[in-house]
């Protein structure tokens, strides 16, 4: 089985790259501590398997990073990683199945097969491109 795998600035994680085995494994897997922006985790259960309905509460969050999660359904993307001094420190090979969760740092992508989809999830509430990011 693969391993999950963080690109890190020190102690900060940039990204952590979880391989398509790894996030498809049984049972619920959680991929974030609960200190991050935005919490990944996968199921992975039989027939007849039941989760108890729930609502979640109003719960007052200060959001400080917008973090991105990608799924990659099909096709290639190859993420390019940047750290905080906007410096190109890795390139993941993200194909299908495979989970991307964007922390910190930079991002940018190249499609790198024909007919590629990919599933992307941000926190919110969105602020508009230009307050959200600057460009690399």
């Amino acid at each position: 089985m693969s391993e999950v795998m963080e690109i890190k600035e020190g102690d900060l994680i940039l990204a952590r790259h979880i391989p398509s085995d790894a996030a498809w494994r049984d049972g619920l897997n959680f991929f974030s501590p609960d200190a991050d922006f935005i919490q990944v985790g996968t199921w992975g259960y039989g027939t007849g398997k039941e989760l108890k309905a729930h609502i979640h509460n109003e719960v007052q969050r200060e959001v400080l990073w917008t973090q991105e999660v990608l799924f990659v359904r099909k096709g290639m993307v190859r993420a390019n990683i940047f750290d905080t001094n906007q410096k190109k420190v890795a390139e993941l090979n993200v194909q299908a199945g495979d989970v991307i969760i964007l922390l910190r740092g930079g991002h940018g992508y190249e499609i790198l097969e024909d007919g590629t989809q990919v599933l992307e999830i941000k926190n919110g509430p969105y602020v508009g491109a230009n307050a959200d990011r600057r460009r690399i």
